[in-house]
């Protein structure tokens, strides 16, 4: 079996937004891979977050041609070879999440060869996932915050995170950042009170603050019981983060935008985070993110999904022992619905895998082509 054929398709997705009184429309971005055998089997990969059409013209002009003819049920060899194409002095950005989107359609390709899932091909360690509800974002004030938060928990879910910190160190948000976080901590208050004191929440800076400011924060929702901060700091920094958690005891996540098995390596010798949260979308697909979860393990850490796009990531947290929780966000999960058939359901706070081979679902072929259609428009979302 050799690899015939790489394609990617660039798409952005309208999304309508229509909860708690909300009536939003917006668009979110994601580049869509497919890998072809002479075989006739095909796999199908993801990423997001970052340009959609600068990816499917690196897949497209230099990744794609450069594994043409090679055997894709080898994805370490693979991997190597578009790591040293694609990014030979440890860059990431672009190129990993290139290589991320084939590298997830190499193991659909994988389980689909050999009938089983792609948990069970990464360890089969959790037939059944916890997941937890993205829900939480700064276009919801804080009584529809509240409403969103009692809608989820009635939907079964036992987990939610909400995104703090507006985009004040970005300079899109014009107001002091003392102002943004005494908002955030009366904006977590509000969720805390609406959905009582047994549902976990979690909060997502999404890399918006400095230590000083993300230290106040942590400060003042301490009576709101947070199971972990989610990229606090700006740029992951290593040495910030350690400082954050000692300082305040403050559970800490990231990883989900990171493309190489490096800095999760300097995160975890540094003690800054409890939870490595290496994404299969963007770090680099399943062949880096399982060496990731290893080394995790090595340090008495657990991975947790974060950075969307939890069907395909659902996979390596079941397939290893220290994989623990799947994000169900919101958007993401809205694009998926459009762009995918045959998707799981979680049911009272769970996914259980399938024993479908592969990822377990394929994209529906004509939806995407008529989205591909539409035009593009400006500052479209990212994921």
């Amino acid at each position: 079996m050799k690899i015939a054929r790489v394609a990617a398709t660039p798409l952005n997705v309208p999304l309508h937004i229509k909860l708690a009184g909300v009536d939003r429309r917006t668009t979110l971005s994601v580049c869509l891979v497919e890998v072809e055998t002479d075989s006739g089997l095909t796999g199908h990969g993801l990423t997001a977050i970052t340009e959609e059409e600068v990816i499917a013209a690196i897949v497209e002009r230099v990744a794609g041609p450069a594994i043409l003819s090679d055997d894709p049920l080898a994805h370490e060899r693979i991997w190597d070879k578009l790591y040293w194409t694609l990014m030979p002095r440890g860059q990431t950005g672009y190129a990993a999440h290139a290589l991320a989107a084939i590298d997830v359609a190499l193991w659909d390709i994988k389980g689909k060869a050999l009938g089983q899932p792609v948990w069970r091909l990464l360890g089969g360690a959790h037939p059944k996932v916890p997941v937890y509800a993205t829900f939480g974002f700064g276009f919801f004030g804080r009584e529809q915050l509240a409403s969103v938060a009692k809608l989820w928990v009635s939907q079964g879910f036992k987990r939610l995170k909400m995104t703090v910190a507006g985009e004040a160190l970005r300079h899109r948000d014009t107001r002091p950042m003392m102002d943004v976080i005494r908002e955030d901590a009366a904006r977590v208050a509000a969720v805390r009170e609406a959905v009582g004191p047994d549902i976990e929440l979690f909060i997502d800076a999404n890399c918006n603050l400095d230590l000083y400011h993300a230290t106040k924060l942590v400060e003042m929702i301490a009576p709101c019981r947070i199971s972990f901060f989610e990229e606090p700091l700006t740029q992951n920094d290593v040495p910030g983060m350690a400082q954050l958690r000692r300082a305040t005891g403050m559970a800490l996540a990231c990883g989900q935008n990171e493309g190489l098995a490096f800095r999760f390596r300097d995160l975890l010798a540094a003690q800054a985070i409890d939870y490595a949260q290496p994404n299969v979308c963007i770090t680099g697909g399943f062949s880096q993110c399982v060496k990731i979860a290893g080394m995790a393990a090595a340090h008495n850490v657990s991975i947790a999904n974060g950075g969307a796009w939890g069907f395909h990531n659902m996979h390596l947290q079941a397939g290893v022992a220290n994989g623990t929780l799947v994000e169900h966000h919101y958007l993401a999960v809205e694009l998926c619905r459009q762009i995918y058939r045959g998707l799981p359901e979680p049911k009272d706070g769970f996914f259980t895998m399938s024993e479908a081979p592969g990822l377990g679902f394929e994209p529906d072929r004509d939806a995407i082509r008529e989205i591909a259609k539409l035009p593009l428009s400006g500052g479209r979302g990212k994921g």
